[in-house]
């Protein structure tokens, strides 16, 4: 039985948790959204991020193991579906994420 290839997932800083309230991800226009991957393993990894039309946002080859890690920001508010893609020999690993951009911080 093979070690899976991503060891932790955490975006802004937090383990991600799809089952976590999103407010503690979202982000305002033009505030970077920090992506990063814990890759266990040997060899290289080729990390990709992509929008919904699986256009690379940020690619990047990597040692293993190692530590992708990446921030991406938008420029208009609204909800973009992300996927994180980890490719390595035979092994492949696919987070998809929702980011949330606000408009402007909420105050209170």
């Amino acid at each position: 039985m093979s070690k899976p290839l991503i060891k932790l997932f955490s975006l802004n800083g937090l383990q991600y948790n799809p089952n976590r309230d999103p407010q503690v991800y979202r982000r305002c226009v033009n505030e970077p959204f920090r992506i990063q991957v814990v890759l266990d393993g040997a060899g290289d990894a080729r990390c990709r991020v992509e929008d919904a039309q699986g256009r690379p946002l940020v690619e990047e080859t990597l040692a293993l193991p190692g530590t992708f890690d990446c921030r991406i920001a938008f420029d208009t508010p609204g909800s973009r579906v992300v996927s994180v893609r980890i490719e390595s020999g035979d092994r492949s690993a696919l987070e998809t994420l929702r980011l949330d951009v606000l408009e402007r911080a909420w105050i209170g």
